[in-house]
């Protein structure tokens, strides 16, 4: 009897070694160059050391055309399961570039479908680590049917569950949509591509000449496309990444934020802050130093750092609980919003708004970018998708105006016309339709005109409507600014404010969804 647990133990123990080697040890090795990790290197970089656990571990393909019947390896290139990050429970999948190329067959697409349906069921955040050559030929329709119930779980569990992706290959095809579905995606330079149509097939489409890294590098969707959400060094650092992301997340959207004990105290008053915004309103600063003088232990992680940098949008703690924070970039366009950094940041609100994650903005924005590129190619359309997802969220919103808020951009960055809970100004903030000069042009065109000395007689009237209009006061008057702070405290207002919103209760009216101006 002893004998025979002892045989079928090692049979078990022999197929488990099977399914751990992937594709073998030549393709590992070979997989490896450049500092790649293989498939089950990365999960024990991802989770706390000893939780994972695998599932469906020895299942095959069913797939008997080409040959297929005789090609089986134990988990059908991708790895699936559940365990730990920080201690909170995670699932997980991580593909096998070394067994078939990572490609989706039926068999692997189930797999991926029973981890995305536990995780949704037990309120958890979904992990995929990507390294796919796209849909698996040989299976044909079926391969693409198991595509298209991963998109349909995506979709579903969207604003319930975090959905985060790593892209660590080569991913084309099929295989970049369930990532565009998710909340956040992190490529690794020089080693991971994504995109819909290869070099190759450009190339005869268009006779277009183009690299892998240059149509969809990690760079390149860093940069350029929006795609993606963090571009890192190299394999390790991608996971790491993931990890510190998450300890900002909540772990589904009945959740409440995430706490992390810190020793900076909630009333902390900087003085330095007084000095940042310049007096010269044309002058640039740099945003971040405020975000940074103001949050917990100036730790501030930024979302989408290379892309749309007029925009500033990430996470940071204040007072130990997470929040969103999306502020303006002086440095960058003057700050101003256009298309590119309207979409990046309404994709932001709408993700913190399904999270319960509070919201804190600041605010220093002249306007959108004008010119007819920006026209042309929908600004109006784009430029709403923020405000809709302003007015939309319900979760607490703080707002600092710390110098120009003009015209509909006033509107749009969570002015109290949006719900907005409490809006504070620095002495320095100008809320206006516009800025004086184009305001005097305007409204004392005739007066100007006619005036014996037009320069002189602009620069009074410019001077006149700077001390009535560009001050925080008249908007304070009106009730839409709550309080006119001196910079030194903010750090210690916005505390107070999202500790007296903290069980804060607002609802939309009910309807099954909105149709937001995509």
């Amino acid at each position: 009897m002893e004998q025979e647990i002892e045989v079928k133990l090692k049979k078990l123990d022999d197929k488990n070694q099977s399914a751990y080697m992937g594709g073998g040890e030549a393709r590992q090795a070979k997989h490896r160059t450049g500092g790649r990790l293989t498939a089950r290197e990365r999960l024990d970089v991802l989770l706390d050391p000893g939780s994972f656990v695998e599932l469906d571990r020895f299942i095959t393909h069913r797939c008997q055309n080409f040959g297929m019947g005789e090609k089986k390896i134990a988990g059908d290139g991708v790895i699936t399961g559940y365990g730990r990050i920080n201690g909170k429970t995670v699932y997980v999948y991580s593909q096998d570039f070394t067994v078939f190329g990572g490609s989706m067959s039926r068999t692997q697409a189930n797999k991926i479908l029973k981890i995305q349906e536990m995780a949704m069921k037990n309120g958890c955040p979904i992990i995929g680590l990507n390294d796919s050559g796209g849909a698996r030929i040989q299976e044909g329709v079926e391969a693409l049917a198991g595509y298209a119930d991963i998109f349909l779980k995506n979709t579903l569990a969207s604003g319930v569950v975090p959905q985060i992706s790593a892209i660590m290959g080569p991913c084309a095809g099929g295989a970049v949509y369930s990532p565009s579905l998710t909340d956040f995606i992190f490529m690794v330079k020089d080693t991971s591509y994504m995109f819909v149509t290869g070099p190759d097939v450009i190339k005869t489409v268009t006779h277009e000449e183009v690299t892998k890294e240059e149509l969809g590098g990690a760079l390149t969707h860093n940069q350029k496309s929006g795609v993606a959400h963090f571009a890192t060094d190299n394999d390790k650092h991608c996971l790491l990444m993931i990890r510190e992301l998450l300890n900002f997340l909540p772990m589904n959207n009945l959740d409440d934020t995430p706490y992390l004990e810190t020793s900076d105290k909630a009333d902390r008053v900087d003085e330095s802050l007084n000095e940042i915004v310049p007096s010269n309103p044309k002058k640039p600063y740099d945003i971040k130093e405020i975000i940074k003088k103001t949050v917990d232990e100036s730790y501030f992680l930024e979302v989408q750092e290379h892309y749309a940098q007029n925009i500033v949008i990430g996470y940071a703690r204040y007072n130990g609980r997470s929040v969103g924070i999306v502020a303006n970039q002086p440095q960058v366009l003057a700050g101003c919003l256009n298309i590119q950094a309207s979409i990046k940041a309404a994709r932001f609100v709408r993700f913190c708004d399904a999270f319960n994650i509070p919201i804190v903005s600041f605010v220093d924005v002249p306007g959108f970018l004008p010119g007819t590129d920006q026209e042309w190619a929908g600004v109006i359309t784009h430029g709403a998708k923020l405000l809709y997802a302003y007015a939309e969220a319900t979760v607490p919103k703080v707002t600092i105006v710390t110098r120009k808020a003009y015209g509909g951009a006033y509107d749009v960055m969570s002015s109290k016309h949006l719900r907005g809970d409490i809006n504070l100004a620095y002495p320095t903030a100008e809320i206006a339709v516009m800025g004086a000069e184009g305001a005097v042009n305007i409204v004392f065109r005739n007066e100007i005109k006619n005036a014996d000395d037009v320069d002189k007689t602009r620069k009074e009237l410019i001077e006149n409507y700077e001390s009535q209009f560009a001050n925080p006061y008249v908007a304070a008057e009106l009730g839409y600014i709550d309080e006119v702070i001196e910079p030194a405290i903010t750090r210690k207002r916005i505390i107070e404010s999202l500790e007296m919103l903290k069980n804060k209760k607002d609802t939309n009216p009910p309807k099954k969804h909105g149709n937001i101006p995509l």
